[in-house]
Formats: structure tokens, C-alpha cells, sequence
């Protein structure tokens, strides 16, 4: 064998291992998106599998199993009933909603107001509530001895209790969300549009039509399909003040809880699952074909001066927010009443009812540890999945499963998952039952259903930040983790406290997807609300409402600083 050979071949074996080895980069990065897609499976793909397989078990309740029970169930004029009242009510409060909120949206970005920031946060206000919250104020202004009852008969309305008291606890529970949707789309506004109509000499009636319109189609019809997903999911309103109104989400409820319909249940639950599915797709599919509104050289929207215009937004703005500020003012005031309407001596026996009376003390503390556990959780897998998606290589085929998993959680309603984890961790031969009726479990499922806003927040953010610093990074051989410590994640914190605070609300205000899944010992301060509720206490169920909306506003005053506190430092490091 010649020199040149051994050589040849020594060379080879030199290079071979080397091009078959991974880096350690990749190998972490790797493992990561791997952890990542268990995740998912587990906590969302396999809850929403078990669901689907109770169909096929055999029910002592029904000799049908399979599809054939679906339809069997789909037969029922109850079920049907119910279905056809969550679609109809669910479309009343999408077609009243649209309106009143985008008449507020244009008033906070069309007209000269003082004050818009007030206006704006005042609307926004129920968010820091749970929704069951609205259902009781209105139950004290217009129930059976409600201060407003008089007003609610002379409309025509025998009583709030059904489908009217659904209606109207939804469209104030509903219209905050439905506003930041439309306040960010009439916001993408050029300037010169509206002037070259001007010079033209054309109407205001005609620029709203054909500029105005066009150019927030596609955030109308997002925000309309928010409003229906929204309201066709809710439980806890119809709960509250729906009577003997049935609908999907309360026939779900009690068919697990009363009846312990498991068969049925998950048909109910599909179902369910089908109109929310259909809205997601909707929006999704406008989304993509939603076109840039602003160029490079657009100019930002500044409305003019225009006293009569001006004053009719702003007459418009202060009712609003009168009736807002009229929902929480009087779940606070009802919380010191000592016995709504016999007593309204002002005192603290709600509070101490709540907190004592029955025990509950302990749920505002499990509240809090959810949603802090979900804050800490969430926020962490939000950012290292967002990071590992849009700022390294390789893994496509891996990526392309998280980012379809990570998309599907907001097109599921919350007592269709919850009831998922149900089947799914209860199982006795489930390796993780463990975690069944554990605060885990609750925080996991939380971060799983609003998961998906956050990541598209996170990953929208994360493909601003140019891709030179990873380039750079690479070629000084400084590895990934080291410039995402401290490159991406300093510039992302704004956004990444955007997301906790999210989280953290969401979590102390949320119900539905942990209905099913709490224990004595895990029960939340919003489900305190539900049972205190049946149980008659409605005064320890409204002071339950206002302490957690209590703590919601404390929080967000607290991140109100520490965004302060950033801006300032980020401001002295940008002058250095």
C-alpha cells in the first residue's frame, strides 16, 4: 500500500467523526424543541385525544358508542336546544358588541378628546374581573330585588334571569376585548389618505365608507370572531344568570359534575369544540390576507378639532364608561352591604363570611400561587420556545409541530381542555396521574390555554430583532445561550412583562379550564365564587369577585413601575 494511500485514508478517518458528531449548540437547541414537543403532546394533544376516545367506551347510559353516538346524542332536542341557544345568544352579543365598541375605538382615535387614557382604562377594567363578576352586579341592579328592577320591567323584560341577563353580563364582559382589537386597527391609519379625500372635496360620510372601512375589514372581523368564541365558550355568566336558559357550556358542566356522563359529556364538549374551531379558522384565514395598511412613507393619523364631532364622541365615551364604571361600583358597594336589600348597613360581614365564615380564606391564596406559578412558568416557555423558534437553524420538521401546537390552544374553550386533562390524567395506568387534582396540574393546564396570544406576541417581537446579533455571535464563536442571555433578552423584557402580566390576570381570573380539575385542597378563589353562589351566599360570592378584582389592580399597578423603572434605565444605558 502506497504512501499516498495511508495518507488518504488516515485523512478520512480524521474527518469522518467529526462530520457525524453534533455540536454541543445543536444538541441543546436540539433537546430543547424535543422537551418542547412533549410537552405539547402531553399537556394538549393527548387531553384533547381522550376526549375523542370516550365516544368509544362502553356506557351502561347508552348502547351507542363510536360516531354513532355522537349522532345519537346529536338527536336529543335538549342537546340540540342548548346548541341552538348558545349560537343565537352568541350572535346577539357579537352583533351588539361590534357596534358599541367600535364607536368607543373611533372616539378614543378619531376625535379630539381629553383624557383617552382614563376613557381607555376604564373600559378596560373588566378584564381585571372575572367575568362572573358583571353577572352579579347585574343581578343587584336588576334582579328579583334589584336596586334598577323597575327599569329592566319597564323595558319589557319580566326578569333578568335567561337569555336577557346573559346578553347584557356578556357585552360587559366581552367589550374590553373586543376594544384592543379594534383601538390597534383604527390606530394603522395614514394621514394622506384622508387629505387627498379632502382635496378632492369628498364628504366625511363617503371617507368613512371608503377609506375608513376597508381599512379595518379584517380587524372587525377578527374582533367579531373573538366575540363569538368568547361568548358560545363562557360558563360562568349563564352559570350565574342564565336561569333555566340552557347552553352547551352549562349542559357540559353538568353532565360531568351532576351525572357523570363521560360519553355524553365529550359529545357535548366536541360539539363545543366545533364553533370555536370554525371562528379560529375564519380569523386565521383573514389574517393571511390582511395586507400592510402602512408604508415606510405613510403619516401617522392625527384627527383635527371638530366641536360638534368632538362632543358627540365624547358625551358617547363618558356613557360608556359610566355604565362601566356602574358595573364594578356596584359589585363594590353590594360586598359592604351587610344583607342585600334588608340591611345596607355598610360592613365587613361578606368579607368575613368569604374569608371564614366558609373556610375560603385559602382559595385567594391558591389563586395567587396559580397564578404566579403560571406567570413563572408560562412566561419562561413562552420566551425559550419563541427563542429557539425564530433565532436558531436546523429542526424544521420539529419546529413546524411546536408552532401548530402552540397556534391550536386558542381555538379550544377552556371546559373542553380542563375536561381533556380529566380523562386524560385520571386514567390510573397514566404514568403522570400523579398530578391529577395537584396545583401543578392547575398551572400547567393555565399556561397551555392562553398560551397561544402570548407566543404570537413573543415570536412577533422576536422576528423585529435583527438577525446580525446571532451573526455576529457566531462568528465570534460566542455561543447561543450566552447571546440570548444577554442580548435578546434584555431588549425582549418589555414584552416579556407584557406576557407575565397577561398570564398572571388571566390566571387569577380564569374558571373554565379549571372547573373540572381542583381539589379541596387546590379550589381557586374565581370557583370559591360558583359555590359560594349556589350556596346562597351571593354577598361572600360578590366580596370573593371584588377581592381578586382587587388584586388584579394592585398587580397592575406594581408592573406599572417596573415598567417605569425600565424605561428609565433603558433610557440612561441608550444616552451612555
Amino acid at each position: 500500500m502506497s504512501s499516498s494511500t495511508l495518507q488518504a485514508k488516515s485523512t478520512t478517518q480524521m474527518i469522518q467523526p467529526k462530520s457525524k458528531s453534533w455540536p454541543i449548540e445543536k444538541i441543546i437547541i436540539g433537546s430543547v424543541l424535543i422537551i418542547s414537543l412533549i410537552f405539547f403532546v402531553l399537556f394538549l394533544v393527548a387531553p384533547l385525544s381522550a376526549i375523542l376516545s370516550q365516544l368509544f367506551v362502553n356506557n351502561t347510559l347508552s348502547e351507542h358508542t363510536g360516531i354513532s353516538a355522537l349522532f345519537e346524542y346529536l338527536k336529543s332536542p335538549s342537546i340540540l336546544r342548548s346548541l341552538w341557544n348558545s349560537i343565537w345568544v352568541s350572535i346577539v352579543v357579537t352583533m351588539i358588541v361590534i357596534p358599541l365598541a367600535f364607536t368607543f375605538a373611533y372616539a378614543l382615535t378619531r376625535s379630539y378628546l381629553r383624557f383617552k387614557g382614563i376613557y381607555r382604562s376604564i373600559a378596560l377594567l373588566p378584564l381585571l374581573a372575572p367575568s362572573l363578576l358583571s353577572a352579579i352586579s347585574i343581578i343587584y341592579w336588576f334582579g328579583n330585588q334589584g336596586a334598577a328592577k323597575a327599569f329592566w320591567n319597564a323595558l319589557g323584560f319580566s326578569s333578568i334571569y335567561g337569555a336577557p341577563g346573559i346578553i347584557l353580563a356578556e357585552i360587559f364582559a366581552i367589550f374590553p376585548h373586543v376594544l384592543m382589537i379594534l383601538v390597534t386597527a383604527l390606530t394603522l391609519a395614514d394621514q394622506r389618505l384622508y387629505e387627498a379625500a379632502d382635496t378632492l372635496g369628498t364628504s366625511k360620510f363617503r371617507k368613512f365608507i371608503t377609506i375608513t372601512l376597508p381599512s379595518v375589514k379584517y380587524g372587525l372581523v377578527s374582533a367579531g370572531m373573538v366575540s363569538f368564541t368568547l361568548v358560545i365558550t363562557d360558563f360562568g355568566i349563564p352559570k350565574i344568570v342564565g336561569g333555566n336558559f340552557d347552553v352547551l357550556a352549562t349542559d357540559l358542566f353538568r353532565m360531568i359534575i351532576g351525572q357523570q356522563n363521560f360519553q355524553q359529556g365529550a359529545a357535548v364538549a366536541l360539539l363545543l369544540l366545533i364553533p370555536a374551531l370554525l371562528t379560529f379558522t375564519v380569523e386565521h384565514h383573514v389574517r393571511k390576507k390582511q395586507i400592510s395598511t402602512l408604508s415606510a412613507r405613510s403619516v401617522r393619523f392625527s384627527p383635527k378639532k371638530n366641536m360638534k364631532f368632538d362632543l358627540a364622541m365624547n358625551a358617547y365615551v363618558i356613557v360608556i364608561s359610566c355604565l362601566m364604571l356602574a358595573m364594578l361600583l356596584m359589585a363594590v358597594y353590594a360586598s359592604f352591604v351587610s344583607f342585600w336589600p334588608y340591611n345596607l348597613k355598610l360592613s365587613l360581614l361578606n368579607y368575613e363570611s368569604a374569608l371564614f365564615g366558609s373556610g375560603l380564606g385559602k382559595t385567594l391564596l391558591n389563586s395567587l400561587t396559580l397564578a404566579l406559578g403560571t406567570t413563572v412558568i408560562g412566561t419562561a416557555l413562552v420566551f425559550l420556545n419563541g427563542y429557539m423558534l425564530e433565532k436558531t437553524k436546523g429542526f424544521n420538521k420539529i419546529k413546524l409541530a411546536i408552532r401548530l401546537m402552540a397556534t391550536l390552544p386558542v381555538a379550544i374553550p377552556g371546559l373542553v381542555l380542563g375536561l381533556g386533562y380529566i380523562f386524560f390524567f385520571n386514567s390510573p395506568s397514566n404514568p403522570f396521574n400523579f398530578l391529577y387534582h395537584s396545583m401543578l396540574i392547575l398551572i400547567l393546564c393555565t399556561v397551555v390555554h392562553f398560551y397561544t396570544t402570548s407566543h404570537m406576541t413573543m415570536t412577533s417581537t422576536l422576528k423585529s430583532i435583527d438577525w446580525e446579533f446571532e451573526a455576529v455571535s457566531q462568528s465570534l464563536k460566542v455561543p447561543f445561550y450566552k447571546t440570548m442571555w444577554r442580548v435578546t433578552l434584555p431588549i425582549s423584557l418589555p414584552t416579556l412583562l407584557d406576557i407575565s402580566r397577561y398570564f398572571f390576570i388571566n390566571a387569577m381570573t380564569t374558571i373554565s379550564a379549571v372547573i373540572f380539575l381542583y381539589s379541596p385542597e387546590t379550589e381557586l378563589a374565581a370557583v370559591a365564587i360558583l359555590n359560594l353562589d349556589d350556596a346562597g351566599d351571593v354577598g361572600g360570592a360578590t366580596a370573593m369577585a371584588v377581592m381578586i378584582t382587587g388584586v388584579s389592580l394592585v398587580v397592575i399597578s406594581i408592573y406599572y413601575f417596573i415598567e417605569l423603572w425600565i424605561k428609565r434605565s433603558t433610557h440612561r444605558w441608550a444616552n451612555h
